[in-house]
Order: structure tokens, then C-alpha cells, then sequence
């Protein structure tokens, strides 16, 4: 027990042990703080390839709409309610 109490009287030991106590809890990059920042970043990169796969996908679509003039005209009178003049629309809502 001796032996212990003579490594807390130096003030490197106690000094080096506040340090890492104070670096483990107390500072504002404690270990706590690292983990939520690490898992933060994995939920960004996956939510960054889906987003990537989603733009890859519009793109695609995007292409494909312009090169046909009939999915074109498809899609804007689905999407936009568009309509030729001699035309009558009708739009029905279902509960």
C-alpha cells in the first residue's frame, strides 16, 4: 500500500492522471463527444450515397424524358396537370 501512496505524491503522476481524467470527461473533445460525431458522420455517408443513387437516377430519367417527345408530353400531363386547348381535364381525388 506504501508503494502506491509514493507514486501520489508525484507531481508528474498526479499531473499526468488529471490530464487524462480531464481529456477523457471534461474537455469538449471528451470520448463521449467522439462517438456521437463518428456515428453522426456514418448516418451523413449513407444518407450521401443515397442521395447520390437518387441524383443518378433523376439524371437518368431526365435523359430519358428528353429524347422521347411522348413520355415527355407523358409526364407533363401527369405531373403538371397540362393540357391541350381542345382538350377538357378532369382531376379526380381519391379518399
Amino acid at each position: 500500500m506504501s508503494k502506491y501512496l509514493k507514486y501520489t505524491k508525484n507531481f508528474y503522476f498526479v499531473f499526468t492522471v488529471l490530464f487524462v481524467l480531464w481529456m477523457i470527461f471534461i474537455d469538449s473533445n471528451d470520448i463521449l463527444t467522439q462517438f456521437k460525431l463518428s456515428s453522426k458522420v456514418r448516418e451523413l455517408e449513407n444518407q450521401k450515397e443515397f442521395l447520390l443513387e437518387r441524383k443518378d437516377k433523376i439524371k437518368q430519367d431526365r435523359e430519358e424524358l428528353m429524347s422521347n417527345s411522348e413520355l415527355l408530353e407523358k409526364f407533363a400531363r401527369e405531373r403538371y396537370l397540362m393540357k391541350k386547348k381542345t382538350e377538357d381535364l378532369y382531376v379526380i381525388v381519391q379518399d
